[in-house]
């Protein structure tokens, strides 16, 4: 079976979310609704991935972020230049890099935060079932 997933989260800042996500990993977007029963959003991804992220904010019913320090986005990059790259066009777009909270995310990568609290963590090996 051939499937899709998309990863959904409520903002604080549509706009500053969707700069942040599209400079640093690369992505672009693919759709965006406004006042869509009362929310606001914007779909980022890559064509050829088979996941993409929407980010939505609701005047209508706020959500507040509330993200964990466990809850994480793990990008499994092996290429140590592109790696590196994508750290820095992380920190460059506002995100922190911040220490894990389990340390084996540490030990070969590095763990960012955005504007919101949620965390991605850039792992430099290849993922190995």
């Amino acid at each position: 079976m051939h499937t899709h997933m998309r990863i959904a989260r409520p903002v604080s800042n549509l706009a500053l979310t969707e700069r942040m996500y599209c400079a640093s990993l690369e992505l672009t977007v693919l759709a965006k609704f406004q006042d869509h029963d009362g929310f606001d959003g914007v779909m980022l991804g890559n064509p050829d991935r088979d996941y993409h992220f929407e980010f939505t904010h609701c005047t209508v019913h706020p959500v507040t972020p509330t993200p964990t320090r466990e809850d994480l986005l793990v990008f499994y990059v092996p290429d140590r230049q592109a790696w590196q790259a994508t750290c820095d066009r992380l920190v460059e777009n506002g995100f922190l890099h911040v220490a894990s909270l389990n340390p084996y995310w540490d030990v070969a990568g590095r763990t960012f935060a955005d504007a919101d609290g949620y965390r991605i963590v850039l792992q430099n090996a290849a993922w190995k079932p």
